[in-house]
């Protein structure tokens, strides 16, 4: 990439005023969380102003259903499935964001392009069994497709085991 005046890059942003292709960046700046790069840049053409926002865009993994199809992944499913499972129990908000956001990483962290709705069935288990005892019980009936009662006993032997979750 070419510099001037050996200092900032020449940047192939188009200028918003003028059209111009070349700009030059005149500051850099991270926000407070260092996820977002602010660059104030300057038209070489018309010399005005402007500011670019950069984040890094990451991509979830596509989602392979039991039957095959490859649909994207959703936030706003998986949020509808974990606020079905704690319905009218008292877990706040800032949990169920956080556990939705923790599962958001774990997909991202696995570096996959494709995953299986049972592996995300799991993580969505393993987070309720931490969150709130009577949702994960909910959710495993659900999920694990439970036809009988010894199966929910099972269940909730294993979790009347675990110590009490702190998502409430």
């Amino acid at each position: 990439m070419p510099e001037i005046s050996g200092l900032w890059p020449v940047g192939t942003v188009k200028c918003p005023f003028c059209g111009a292709d070349e700009t030059t960046v005149a500051d850099t700046r991270l926000n407070d969380d260092g996820d977002i790069v602010r660059r104030r840049r300057r038209c070489l053409k018309c010399e005005k102003r402007f500011t670019t926002y950069e984040r890094a865009e990451l991509r979830m993994p596509q989602v392979i259903k039991k039957n095959g199809s490859r649909v994207e992944f959703d936030r706003d499913k998986l949020a509808a499935s974990l606020w079905l499972a704690l319905r009218k129990r008292p877990v706040n908000i800032e949990a169920v964001e956080a556990t939705i956001t923790r599962i958001e990483e774990k997909l991202l962290a696995l570096g996959e392009r494709e995953v299986g709705s049972e592996k995300i069935g799991e993580m969505v288990m393993r987070e309720l069994k931490k969150l709130d005892k009577v949702a994960y019980v909910r959710f495993a009936s659900v999920y694990r497709n439970f036809e009988d009662v010894d199966e929910f006993s099972k269940v909730i032997s294993e979790v009347s085991l675990s110590p009490q979750p702190l998502g409430h």
